[in-house]
């Protein structure tokens, strides 16, 4: 039986949420590096100079995207990330295989199957159960299974960044 209270998402509070340039290269190198609305959401890790790029599979989340301007700097799309708080996930197994296995309240994780840039996402992004549950500089912890309570693979939950 699921329990009659469930932890959510905090919506709107971005206390430390903070401006950075998006993208993998400049939108002058190619046009497939523009991020649009689709990207809001979507895990992100440092990449260069004051510049974040989306996430892939195993990585350690460093924030989430929750807003994308039609400003520019030097070339890159401008954005909002933010590091910390909770947020709603789809579990997706473990992170040796994406896809099978389920995950527990308390267990770590990183980056699930990714959605392609310019796809916007569904029911959330995707994680999987870290390998390694210690020692990560960047540690989101499963806090609520969802409503299904099961943790297996689909289901949403919700994750919170603990060491900030």
């Amino acid at each position: 039986m699921a329990a009659k209270f469930l932890m959510n998402e905090l919506l709107n509070v971005y206390d430390e949420a903070f401006t950075a340039r998006l993208g993998a290269g400049t939108m002058t190198a190619s046009a497939a590096n523009k991020y649009g609305n689709t990207e809001v959401g979507k895990p992100v890790k440092l990449v260069g100079e004051s510049r974040y790029d989306l996430a892939v599979a195993g990585d350690q989340i460093e924030g989430f995207i929750v807003a994308v301007e039609p400003a520019t700097s030097d070339d890159y799309n401008l954005g909002t990330v933010r590091p910390e708080g909770r947020k709603a996930v789809v579990f997706d197994g473990l992170q040796a295989t994406p896809g099978t296995g389920t995950v527990a309240i308390g267990d770590y994780v990183v980056s699930g199957s990714i959605t392609a840039q310019n796809t916007a996402l569904g029911a959330g992004p995707k994680v999987c159960k870290a390998t390694t549950q210690t020692g990560m500089y960047y540690a989101w912890r499963v806090i609520s299974l969802g409503t299904v309570g099961t943790g297996a693979v689909g289901t949403v939950g919700v994750i919170d960044r603990i060491n900030r």
